[in-house]
């Protein structure tokens, strides 16, 4: 197992880098605090599962190789983050929120995950890497799997953490606007970098 350092530090980089789900998840921690998080953080962790998974087996470059296919997801995609782009941006201030407004829920974090172009780049590169030290293939895929998996959840803590720090921005109307739009055009500009990388 000589290689996971650096198998580490990789993952550490990708996986912690700003992206769709970091900055989907720091917003969310940031409108809602991190308690009101969690659910949407775990459907983020377990929709990363299943990217590293179809990652992992080719499934998903399989998928991206079919001609017809490549087109319907990439759109489903640029729509998805269109629309949560949109309400992040719009997304009224914390004071004048009813108590029951309704917080990002597990369910959006496994749509976002599984529609995160920079997810199935990230985990393919890693997935690509040498084997780990003398494991068999299958062993190194698993290890690797796991190390990716407990660098997510520990990067997702902490995104959601730091979103979490910036909430009392969101109790005045105008901060709690620019944060809004701030976070929704990171968000749009590393969605275009991830299809552009």
């Amino acid at each position: 197992m000589d290689g996971i350092p650096g198998f580490l530090l990789a993952a550490l980089a990708l996986a912690g880098s700003p992206g769709p789900n970091t900055l989907s998840l720091a917003a969310t921690g940031a409108g809602f605090g991190w308690r009101h998080g969690l659910g949407f953080m775990t459907g983020l962790n377990c929709g990363m599962a299943l990217v590293i998974a179809l990652s992992g087996s080719g499934v998903s470059a399989a998928l991206l190789a079919l001609p017809a296919v490549a087109p319907l997801i990439i759109g489903a995609a640029v729509l998805y983050f269109l629309w949560l782009a949109w309400r992040i941006a719009t997304a009224p201030p914390l004071g004048a929120v009813p108590d029951a407004a309704p917080v990002p829920a597990f369910r959006a974090g496994v749509m976002i995950s599984l529609l995160n172009p920079k997810a199935y780049a990230a985990m393919s590169a890693m997935f690509a890497s040498p084997v780990l030290g003398t494991l068999s293939p299958l062993g190194a895929g698993l290890a690797k799997a796991g190390v990716l998996w407990a660098v997510i959840w520990c990067v997702n803590i902490l995104w959601l953490c730091v979103g979490a720090a910036l909430t009392p921005l969101f109790r005045d109307p105008r901060a709690s606007r620019i944060v809004n739009i701030a976070f929704a055009l990171l968000l749009l500009i590393s969605v275009g970098l991830s299809f552009l990388g």
